[in-house]
C-alpha cells in the first residue's frame, strides 16, 4: 500500500473474510462420489440453500434432501457480508406494487420484518451462537442533499405501512455521533450478526436433521430433474438454484443476475474510550444516504466492520476466488471510516475482503418453483440477503411441497425479469452508474438537493 492506510502487523487481504479468522477457514467436507437419487437437490450451501433445506426437513423429515456446494458451506456472500440482518426490502416497494398492488408490497415488507425475529428464534432453538443482537439501524445524512433524501424516504415509507415505531427521524447525535452528520433516522428492524457463525451453525443444524451436504462439488449444469457435477449427477423431482452472486458461472445464466462486488475492512479492537467518544454504546448498525453508500457494524469484539463498493463489477460477470480486495478500495474505505469517526485514526486495519451479491435487471429479488419442471430458485437480493434468504427458504419450502400459503402469495414469487445486456454494455453501464454516483456525491457537498447525475445513473441501470 502507499502508506495512506494504517495496517496492523497481522493484516490479511482476502482469505475469504475476517469472519473466519477466529475459527479458521473450514476444510471442505466430502464431495459427491457418483450418481445419486434424491427428492430435492439444492445447488449452493449459503444462506438460501441451507435455510431451504432446514425448513424442508422440518416440514417433511422423510424427504431426501441433498445440497451441492462448489467449495465449503458459507464460502460465498453468506460468509463475507456486513452482518446486517435487516428488515429493508430487497427491492422496490413501487415495483412490487406495480404488478401486484400496494397491499401486496406492504405484506412483503411485514414478512421481512418478521423474518428478523425468525432468524433470531432459530439461532436460539438450534444453539447457533452468531453474536446476534437486535440493536436497530441508524442511517445518517452528511450533506443537505442527503438530509432531504432521508426526510423524503421516511415520509414516503408511511405509504407502505412503515409506521413511526418502525422508522423515524432522530437527532443526529441521539444514538451515535458521526462527524458531519446533519440528519439521521432510526429503525428497530435490524440486528447485528456474525455471518460466518450463522452460516456454519446453520450447516451443522441441517446436517443434524439428516440433510447431506456435498462440498468441493461444483455444479456445471442444471436441468429439469438433474444437477450435473464432474463427479456425478444428482437426479431429483425438484432442483433448486441457490447460487446468488455466483449464478453467472452456471451454463446459460451469465446474464441472469449481475455479480456485484462489495468490499469491507475491519479495524483492530477499539478501546472503551473510543466508543464513549462516538456514543456507539449499543449494537446499532450504521448506514448513510450517499449514492455511493457505506455500511458498518460494531463487532462483538469491539471492532468496526466498514463496507462499501470497491470495484463494483468485473468484466464478463467474473467473480473473485477468495475475497482479495484491491489496494485502492482498502484505502478508500479507510479514508471514509476515519472521516466518519476521526477518533478511529489511531487504530489500524486488520483485514480486508470482498464478496459478490446478485443483482437482477430491475433490482428486485425473486423466488420461484416451476411445478411442471421442478426447477426453482431464489436470489437477486441486491445486498439484503441475510434476512431475505430466510424468507426465501420458507417460501421455497411451501412451493416445493405444493402448499398455497401467505408466503407463496407474496409479490416476489414467480417474478420474471429480463436478462442483463451482453458485454461490453453491462460493464459500461455499471461502471458509468457508479462513476456518476461518485460525482453526484461530490457535487452534493454544495447542493441542497439530489444531483441530476444520480438520476441519470438510475436511468442507465434501472436502479
Amino acid at each position: 500500500m502507499n502508506g495512506q492506510v494504517s495496517l496492523s502487523s497481522g493484516f490479511v487481504n482476502g482469505d475469504v473474510s475476517f469472519w473466519y479468522r477466529s475459527s479458521g477457514v473450514p476444510s471442505p467436507g466430502p464431495r459427491l462420489d457418483g450418481d445419486l437419487q434424491a427428492d430435492v437437490v439444492i445447488v449452493g450451501a449459503g444462506y438460501t440453500g441451507l435455510w431451504t433445506a432446514y425448513y424442508l426437513k422440518q416440514a417433511r423429515p422423510s424427504l431426501n434432501v441433498v445440497v451441492l456446494e462448489k467449495d465449503f458451506a458459507g464460502f460465498g456472500a453468506s460468509g463475507r457480508n456486513g452482518g446486517w440482518l435487516t428488515g429493508d426490502l430487497a427491492g422496490s416497494h413501487q415495483r412490487y406494487a406495480a404488478t401486484h398492488g400496494a397491499e401486496a408490497a406492504r405484506r412483503l415488507q411485514r414478512e421481512m420484518y418478521a423474518s428478523i425475529d425468525e432468524v433470531i428464534g432459530v439461532c436460539e432453538k438450534e444453539a447457533i451462537d452468531a453474536d446476534v443482537v437486535k440493536g436497530g439501524v441508524v442511517n445518517v445524512a452528511r450533506t443537505p442533499a442527503q438530509a432531504a433524501r432521508l426526510r423524503a424516504s421516511v415520509s414516503a415509507a408511511r405509504a407502505w405501512g412503515i409506521e413511526e415505531s418502525d422508522l423515524r427521524l432522530v437527532d443526529p447525535a441521539e444514538r451515535l455521533r458521526v462527524a458531519g452528520a446533519v440528519a439521521a433516522s432510526w429503525s428497530p428492524h435490524c440486528a447485528r450478526v456474525q455471518p460466518a457463525k450463522l452460516v456454519q451453525g446453520l450447516a451443522r443444524a441441517v446436517r443434524e436433521l439428516g440433510v447431506t451436504v456435498y462440498e468441493r462439488t461444483p455444479v456445471t449444469e442444471i436441468a429439469p430433474g438433474r444437477a450435473v457435477t464432474p463427479f456425478g449427477t444428482v437426479r431429483a423431482r425438484h432442483v433448486l438454484r441457490a447460487t446468488e452472486g455466483f449464478t453467472s458461472r452456471l451454463k446459460g445464466l451469465r446474464r441472469q443476475w449481475l455479480p456485484m462486488n462489495s468490499s469491507l475492512i475491519v479495524t483492530e479492537p477499539l478501546p472503551a474510550s473510543f466508543w464513549e467518544t462516538v456514543g456507539w454504546q449499543g449494537s446499532e448498525l450504521l448506514g448513510d444516504m450517499a449514492h455511493y453508500y457505506m455500511y458498518a457494524q460494531r463487532t462483538a469484539d469491539d471492532r468496526i466492520g466498514f463496507g462499501g463498493r470497491g470495484r463494483p463489477y468485473l468484466y464478463g460477470s467474473r467473480v473473485d476466488a477468495r475475497g482479495h480486495t484491491h489496494e485502492r478500495t482498502v484505502e478508500a474505505l479507510w479514508k471514509l471510516l476515519i472521516d466518519f469517526f476521526p477518533a478511529a485514526a489511531s487504530s489500524s486495519v486488520a483485514h480486508a475482503w470482498s464478496g459478490v451479491l446478485g443483482v437482477p435487471r430491475d433490482w428486485c429479488s425473486t423466488v420461484h418453483v416451476d411445478p411442471a419442471t421442478g426447477l426453482g430458485w431464489a436470489g437477486g437480493y441486491t445486498g439484503h440477503g441475510v434476512t431475505t434468504a430466510n424468507l426465501a427458504g420458507r417460501t421455497l419450502r411451501d412451493l416445493v411441497l405444493g402448499e398455497r400459503t401467505a408466503l407463496t402469495a407474496l409479490p416476489w414469487v414467480g417474478r420474471r425479469v429480463r436478462a442483463w445486456e451482453p458485454e461490453p454494455l453491462r460493464w459500461l453501464g455499471v461502471h458509468t452508474m457508479y462513476r456518476l454516483y461518485r460525482m453526484a456525491d461530490h457535487r452534493e457537498r454544495s447542493m441542497p438537493g439530489t444531483s441530476v447525475l444520480a438520476r441519470v445513473a438510475d436511468l442507465i441501470t434501472g436502479h
